[in-house]
């Protein structure tokens, strides 16, 4: 069974949706879900919708050997699949939540007008705190040449009536809601809390803007821009300025998406495509308002309306001050979390970079924390002296600037880093220690579904297992060896490799054989090997994110 990944990911959309319905799912919380939802969304447009019309251009031989869907099944699945989204996500809103919040005595201004006993404050607001930051800009073949629109940024498209008989002009006007606050709350009345959007304090005050002229319309749009970092196969002695370069015009990148707000007229929309080189096909209708991913910081009044608090329970055999690896070589740790603490995971490293028998320290980080716990004691490692290596993944996308930074200062504290090339991505998070015990080497082990990132373990359901079983942990030092030599490792039978295509004996002997696997990428040719087995009795199940095409 083949799930295109473009549904997948609308799909997993679908399920964060499922919960703001949830009327079991506090109040708060339904709203952080849309903002999640909202989130999400802008991320497929940004990554994946410039994929699939990349996709859409390739000729039909092409395609087909490549396993892709035909250019019209996946777009018109994507538009259908996103609109019905969309009119949920609406529904949801407007519907049920904001009459939830009204009676629970916040009043959310939203697609209704100001009550008349705020709009003195609105304006204050505006002329207040608002105003510096707005920047008009006359769009038109003659006009704006200069103005890209920022990615995710927000901006009304105001036409004016300058002159009779001279037609209208259009002006783009930002909206600072990432410079100031997306909501204010405005002055208690009837008992209930006012909240506004940023757009609406803009909105409402334009026509101060341009004192004389005839305001004809308003609407509200955004862009997504294409967040792809697209490098070259030449990786050697300079992927970080490359990819400083790249990120520092991410935001410049092609736009994916135009946004443009229900009602605006045909004409106006084709003009704004024209003008910032936008497919017609990439023009979308939507709300009043976007961004909606703001509403995950909605303003917080009743804490009974948020799920309650809960902290992670230690691992019931560890405390900050015993020796892990007197316990990890005795008997292995397997931690779930959100729901165990990370710290022993801390502990580990900060033990092993003071340990005086440890050696050597090899790890792979994907997403780090921004100020993190576990990269600070590799670096205390390799300062006290100890061969650190780590394989970080710098094309980890929007965590790139992050782990540049964390690049450099490791290689000036002394750990050895191993990069990305163009044959190889690893998303893997493991780690190795090495302690002298007695006369001889001991390997301990860290392998973990998710980052090592103390931040996101809070909230992110993942497994790590700590251990010190040969079968395992040497064979995580085969893996290193590769990553760092590029030493071809010896059958990895208990890391279960080689599994993925099955034993058609085992069918064949009447024994169950069959297997559930999700894959991020799959070469065409393992493809193939799957095939095979799958026709020779062994039953797979795989939900694959995309096919790659092996080059000779």
């Amino acid at each position: 069974m083949y799930l295109n990944r473009d549904i997948s990911w609308l799909s997993f959309n679908e399920r964060v949706l499922q919960e703001a319905k949830d009327i079991d799912v506090p109040l708060y919380e339904r709203l952080k879900f849309l903002g999640i939802f909202s989130s999400n969304l802008d991320e497929f447009f940004r990554v994946r919708y410039p994929v699939i019309v990349a996709l859409s251009k390739l000729d039909k031989k092409t395609r087909h050997r490549s396993h892709l869907m035909n250019k019209s099944d996946v777009q018109d699945l994507v538009h259908h699949t996103i609109n019905n989204q969309l009119n949920e996500f609406g529904k949801i809103l407007c519907d049920e939540l904001i009459p939830a919040l009204k009676e629970k005595g916040i009043y959310f201004y939203y697609n209704s007008p100001i009550k008349d006993t705020h709009l003195a404050q609105v304006k204050e607001i505006f002329l207040t705190n608002v105003l510096s930051f707005i920047q008009p800009v006359y769009l038109g073949a003659d006009a704006g040449s200069n103005f890209l629109p920022e990615n995710n940024q927000l901006y009304f498209i105001v036409s004016l009536r300058l002159k009779e008989g001279e037609g209208l002009k259009h002006v783009a006007i930002n909206i600072p809601s990432s410079k100031l606050q997306r909501f204010y709350e405005l002055e208690e009345t009837d008992n209930a809390k006012h909240i506004i959007f940023i757009d609406d304090i803009v909105r409402q005050n334009i026509k101060l803007l341009f004192p004389g002229n005839e305001i004809e319309s308003v609407y509200s749009i955004k862009f997504n821009r294409d967040a792809e970092l697209t490098l070259d196969n030449d990786y050697a002695g300079g992927l970080l300025e490359k990819l400083e370069k790249k990120i520092a015009k991410r935001n410049d990148g092609k736009a994916s998406r135009l946004l443009a707000e229900k009602g605006m007229p045909a004409n106006l929309s084709l003009f704004l495509a024209g003008l910032f080189n936008v497919e017609v096909s990439d023009v979308f209708e939507g709300g009043r308002y976007h961004n909606l991913s703001d509403l995950m910081s909605f303003p917080v009044f009743d804490k009974e309306l948020l799920y309650k608090k809960q902290s992670p329970i230690p691992y019931p055999p560890i405390s900050s001050k015993e020796d892990l690896f007197s316990i990890i070589g005795e008997k292995d740790i397997l931690l779930h979390l959100p729901y165990h603490a990370y710290s022993p995971v801390l502990s580990f490293f900060n033990q092993a970079a003071i340990n005086p028998d440890v050696t050597e320290i090899y790890i792979t980080l994907y997403r780090v924390a921004r100020e993190s716990h576990i990269v600070n004691a590799l670096i205390s490692a390799a300062k006290n002296g100890k061969k650190v290596t780590a394989f970080i993944e710098l094309k980890a996308r929007f965590d790139e600037e992050n782990n540049i930074k964390w690049s450099r200062v490791m290689k000036q504290a002394g750990v050895k880093l191993i990069y990305s090339d163009a044959s190889i991505k690893v998303h893997s998070k493991i780690a190795l220690v090495k302690k002298k015990t007695g006369n001889a080497i001991q390997n301990f082990a860290v392998i973990s579904t998710g980052n090592f990132n103390e931040v996101t373990s809070a909230f992110y359901t993942d497994h790590v297992l700590m251990t010190a079983k040969e079968n395992m942990s040497n064979e995580i030092s085969l893996l290193f060896d590769e990553l760092s030599s590029s030493k071809k490792p010896e059958d990895l039978s208990s890391l279960k490799l080689k599994e993925l295509y099955g034993h058609p004996q085992y069918h064949a002997a009447g024994c169950p054989s069959k297997m559930d696997v999700q894959i991020q990428r799959v070469l065409n040719e393992t493809a193939g090997k799957i095939k095979v087995r799958n026709q020779r009795g062994c039953q797979y199940i795989a939900a694959l994110n995309e096919f790659i095409s092996a080059k000779n």
